[in-house]
């Protein structure tokens, strides 16, 4: 289903820090779609750090994600947004790499207690990835994006960061 997520309302971020995106290098015409609009968003709405880095695949980004938040001691980092396409092939691959990407991602986000916005999209058909990463109103970097900031405001506001 695709949703249009409204932008005109973000909360206003005060000192934003940095933001990591990372993707994988798997289907590099969508993926880097998302990264493309997320990184729009993010700038329009005050972010100037917005650092990518592209990887060999969707199970790397929890080592990745892992990597970036231990060595960054000084808490410049306020979120990591992870972009990737797994396609269902013949094989059990598909769920091997979906579900381990998730659940690594859900744990590093808790271990480290920064978000960590997942659009790593499993689809049956390419073509879902294609309709996802449309140069659209219904792009999922918009809603990455849209995600990652509310989620920094609020933390901010509960936490006092």
């Amino acid at each position: 289903m695709k949703t249009k997520v409204d932008v005109s309302e973000l909360p206003k971020v005060h000192r934003p820090r940095a933001i990591h995106i990372l993707c994988s290098k798997w289907y590099p015409e969508y993926v880097q779609s998302l990264v493309t609009t997320c990184e729009r968003v993010l700038r329009d709405n005050g972010f100037a750090e917005v650092i990518t880095h592209t990887l060999p695949g969707s199970l790397e980004l929890p080592l990745a994600a892992r990597d970036l938040l231990a060595e960054d001691r000084e808490h410049a980092i306020d979120a990591i947004i992870c972009f990737g396409i797994i396609v269902k092939g013949e094989t059990y691959h598909f769920e091997m790499i979906s579900n381990e990407c998730i659940r690594g991602l859900g744990q590093v986000m808790h271990e480290y207690r920064r978000p960590i916005i997942v659009e790593v999209i499993p689809v049956t058909d390419i073509a879902h990835a294609a309709s996802r990463a449309a140069d659209d109103e219904f792009n999922k970097g918009i809603e990455a994006a849209v995600a990652a900031i509310e989620m920094i405001a609020w933390r901010r506001k509960i936490t006092h960061a």
